[in-house]
């Protein structure tokens, strides 16, 4: 069993709102995604989507890019971004999902030698962020996070590794200790999938390993639309 990871795929597969207008890197980026996804994934893998799957604003609306997710090999795993609007409550959007897919909310799964676990997250608040507002987001999604790892170690009994997915990244553009860095230390997580992030980023956004955690950004443009083989 491998895991790979791919974000932000803002899909809409009714085409009402096409990606290719935020430049050339997103021009038929389905297509290059859908190529590699059936070159490299096979029926046993896991696929990580960390988040801003849909454009669609209700539930009954995302129906269309399930069935897009179905179609494609491998278990998956979502987790919701800050433009899923159409993900209500989980317990509806897991009435939606297709076979072998899994969406966290605050809790974690188990499968094979790995606990998967997650929630949105939020924007640090600092800089132009640093409002009443984000603080109290963040704060929130902080206790959410303890969540996420709490129920993970519930599941741990035979030291499998916890795989931490997330929307927003953990860290700031400096990518220095924050609040979410040190609670993933302190509960051991070995892996950290997020996204969000598009345009230019710091090169070692993509890929870095900081106090023995493997912290990996996943949004398609920002991997040219080739899944990220995580293990």
């Amino acid at each position: 069993m491998n895991i790979y990871s791919i974000s932000d795929l803002h899909l809409d597969i009714n085409n009402t709102k096409p990606m290719d207008i935020f430049g050339p890197v997103w021009h038929n980026y389905l297509d290059k995604i859908i190529s590699n996804w059936n070159t490299v994934v096979q029926d046993d893998d896991i696929v990580i989507l960390a988040g801003d799957y849909s454009w669609a604003m209700k539930l009954d609306e995302v129906v269309p890019d399930f069935e897009f997710l179905n179609n494609l090999k491998g278990i998956k795993i979502l987790v919701r971004g800050n433009h899923d609007y159409w993900w209500s409550s989980v317990s509806r959007v897991r009435e939606k999902l297709p076979p072998r897919t899994y969406a966290l909310q605050n809790d974690a799964i188990k499968i094979g030698e790995y606990i998967f676990c997650g929630n949105r997250g939020w924007q640090i608040p600092e800089g132009k962020f640093d409002t009443e507002e984000n603080r109290k987001l963040y704060a929130r999604e902080l206790v959410r996070l303890e969540l996420s790892m709490k129920n993970a170690k519930k599941l741990q009994t035979n030291n499998e590794k916890i795989v931490y997915i997330t929307h927003y990244p953990p860290f700031n553009n400096k990518i220095e200790p924050s609040l979410y860095t040190k609670m993933l230390e302190e509960y051991g997580v070995s892996f950290v999938i997020f996204g969000h992030l598009h345009g230019y980023v710091n090169p070692k956004m993509l890929y870095n390993e900081i106090n023995g955690i493997k912290y990996y950004l996943t949004s398609c443009d920002a991997v040219k639309n080739k899944l990220i083989k995580i293990v």
